[in-house]
């Protein structure tokens, strides 16, 4: 009995080494839970782009202007497919147009591509999604490709305000013929009576880059400084290209807290305007428009996502800054083959877009109107 036994043993395990080998060569049938064996962050890519197409449409509150719609809507309209309505306007007017449809049951818009006021105006009122869990691409997720090693988010939950450009300020412009450089040093050189009724600003009692270089001026130098300032009898435009076509024009000397875009556009025509980025090695960076905002209840929620993974992917950044003149904060990208030396991010001092920043705007305001009236 032994020896039969014995003799059923090797044929045993040799049809039980066989059963294996033949285990071992079976193909899962395409579909199978075995057969899905890509990441999991590809199986989601997909399923969220044959979604999105099925959507076929992406609403965007966005900047104004040409440059922002090349750098924001048609390169992701032409890679997908997408149909892009991109409406411009200041960050201002977006939230106050936010604000009211919200009231009227009106849920129109995607996303909001924009300065950094208007996540703090309404992030309180719940429009807005967290981003972080939209987030697929492994590449836009990876720390080590963002400038300090992070996203950086303007809002201190790090949650609803991605800030993906720094544009330092283009704090002063002057007229060549007007002013010599020597006699601004400092800012302070800005109190010398000889340039009263001589300078402009972009009206800082609102949200803008004059608001931002205000904000910094009473950060920095306090208040007696911005009410000395105010005495200068400031021309105050709301019209962000008027200010620095008075200087180019000779209607005033200085203008102070400018646009980039039409800065640029004014040098290119040969204008006699310079810049000064900084002085005293101080100065301030603010993200432009380059701040991103998923807004909730969106009608086109998966062509949302799969903008925001392009956006802040290495062909969006090089896509926009590209077209801006701006640079990414992404560092895997060669900002400085298309952004100007004033416009790179390394003359930053203070930061004017995080919450601390728009704290000390809140103070700065009631001050504002009083030294320059409603």
């Amino acid at each position: 009995m032994w020896r039969r036994f014995s003799s059923l043993i090797l044929p045993l395990a040799l049809l039980a080494l066989a059963a294996c080998a033949a285990e071992e060569k079976v193909t899962p049938a395409p579909g199978t839970p075995m057969a899905e064996t890509r990441p999991a962050w590809e199986q989601e890519w997909e399923r969220v782009l044959a979604a999105a197409k099925q959507e076929g449409k992406l609403t965007i509150l966005g900047p104004v202007g040409t440059p922002a719609r090349e750098g924001l809507a048609e390169p992701f309209q032409k890679k997908y497919g997408i149909s892009v309505e991109l409406l411009g306007m200041s960050s201002a007017e977006a939230a106050t147009k936010l604000q009211t449809e919200r009231t009227a049951g009106q849920y129109l818009w995607d996303i909001m591509v924009h300065g950094t006021s208007p996540g703090v105006l309404l992030t309180a009122q719940g429009l807005y999604d967290p981003i972080k869990p939209a987030l697929v691409l492994p590449e836009v997720k990876e720390p080590k490709n963002w400038v300090d090693g992070r996203l950086e988010f303007a809002d201190s939950a790090e949650t609803y305000n991605l800030a993906f450009l720094d544009v330092p300020a283009l704090m002063l412009v002057y007229n060549k013929n007007l002013v010599a450089p020597d006699e601004l040093k400092s800012y302070r050189d800005l109190l010398n009576p000889k340039w009263k009724g001589k300078i402009a600003a972009n009206d800082p009692k609102i949200a803008g880059v004059g608001q931002s270089a205000f904000t910094f001026f009473y950060a920095k130098y306090g208040e007696d400084f911005v009410r000395d300032l105010a005495k200068q009898e400031l021309a105050l435009s709301r019209d962000v290209r008027q200010v620095i076509e008075w200087v180019a024009q000779g209607r005033t000397a200085i203008s102070i807290g400018n646009n980039v875009d039409f800065v640029k556009e004014f040098l290119g025509q040969g204008t006699p305007i310079a810049v000064i980025d900084t002085l005293e090695g101080k100065g301030f960076v603010s993200v432009g428009w380059g701040s991103l905002f998923l807004i909730n209840r969106a009608p086109h929620p998966n062509a949302a996502k799969l903008y925001i993974n392009w956006l802040l992917s290495k062909e969006g950044q090089t896509e926009l800054a590209k077209s801006q003149g701006y640079a990414s904060r992404r560092v895997d990208i060669p900002n400085k083959d298309w952004t100007a030396a004033e416009l790179l991010p390394d003359l930053r001092f203070w930061n004017a877009y995080t919450e601390e920043g728009i704290e000390v705007r809140e103070k700065l305001l009631p001050l504002l109107r009083d030294v320059l009236g409603q």
